[in-house]
């Protein structure tokens, strides 16, 4: 029954304790509030100065995050189509190791069947209800997790990674807290996909360069081929980050060495000197027509597989080859 102006009148000591208590609701309001709003503006600050730079954007959208939340761990983790990969870390549970790919367990798949979120309020029982998965098993006994949340982070419905925030108690997470760390995956979305412009935009004037600078090799090198194969296998390599490669020239009936660049030794002791012939297997697909014949683990390919010299397995290696 809510009070009478007669009866509040009557206890003004009462309502000086309820006007105090509202004030210091709001008070404590608005300092969360500026709070967030100063973490925010802080991760977005560090989304500016670090351009194409994701590593420090997810250190600091974790450790914002977590010093709101009060949680003691917490991983940010992105998603290739078939593992997770954990990119960033705040906080390391005892005993317990993150370091490589994994597939999605079943609260995570989920989130890749769209689901908001994943919100676990008691570790030990979701694990205990899960006894094929043991991975739960393992953060509650290993890792000492009772509570987590993990909500995606998300491009035009595709999933690109996980936000999680862990406690060793359990103590599920307000609304408020949800919708903030959502925020914070949002940000990190955005820091993803402008490293994904920035890189895709120095790859453009890496190549525009590259070309430009093998038509300048033409043009000074009028009637001379030599030099402009050797510049395009140069430039072709360092755009690919391949360490070795060859061009060779077909006549019709054979490929004939007329470039070569990178590991020397290498080189000299896997190449061909003589010409090969069209109905070798790699080279075969590009007579008929293939763009490229891509060979991506010459551990598995023979004769590839193969040192040509002393017969030993070689090291993986892969390459592209293409025609015209």
């Amino acid at each position: 029954m809510s009070a009478t102006p007669d009866s509040t009148l009557a206890n003004p000591e009462q309502l000086i304790a309820d006007l105090q208590r509202q004030l210091s609701e709001r008070e404590a309001e608005l300092a969360e509030a500026h709070e967030r709003e100063t973490a925010t503006a802080e991760v977005l600050q560090v989304i500016n100065t670090s351009p194409g730079e994701l590593k420090p954007v997810f250190d600091a959208i974790l450790a914002k995050a977590h010093s709101l939340f009060g949680v003691e761990y917490g991983v940010l983790l992105t998603y290739d189509g078939e593992l997770f990969w954990p990119v960033a870390m705040n906080g390391a549970p005892p005993n317990l190791e993150m370091r490589n790919g994994f597939r999605p367990s079943s609260g995570f798949r989920g989130l890749l069947r769209g689901e908001r979120l994943l919100h676990i309020h008691d570790m030990a029982e979701f694990a205990a209800k899960r006894p094929e998965e043991p991975v739960y098993r393992d953060l509650f006994e290993s890792g000492g997790i009772r509570t987590q949340l993990a909500v995606p982070l998300r491009k035009d419905g595709r999933l690109l990674g996980i936000i999680t925030a862990n406690r060793r108690e359990v103590r599920p997470f307000s609304d408020k807290q949800i919708a903030l760390l959502e925020n914070f995956a949002a940000q990190a979305v955005i820091a993803m996909e402008n490293a994904r412009l920035i890189t895709e935009t120095r790859e453009a004037l890496e190549q525009q360069t590259a070309t430009a600078e093998v038509l300048q090799v033409i043009n000074s090198s009028p009637g001379n081929l030599n030099p402009v194969f050797e510049a395009i296998v140069e430039k072709a390599l360092a755009l690919c980050g391949a360490s070795e490669g060859l061009l060779r020239i077909f006549d019709g009936e054979s490929f004939h060495l007329v470039a070569e660049h990178g590991e020397t030794s290498n080189i000299h002791r896997l190449r061909e000197p003589a010409p090969i012939p069209k109905d070798s297997p790699f080279w075969e697909p590009l007579v008929r027509g293939e763009r490229v014949s891509h060979l991506v683990d010459a551990r598995e390919t023979e004769p590839y597989g193969r040192d040509p010299i002393s017969g030993k397995r070689l090291s993986s290696w892969a390459f592209a080859l293409g025609s015209r």
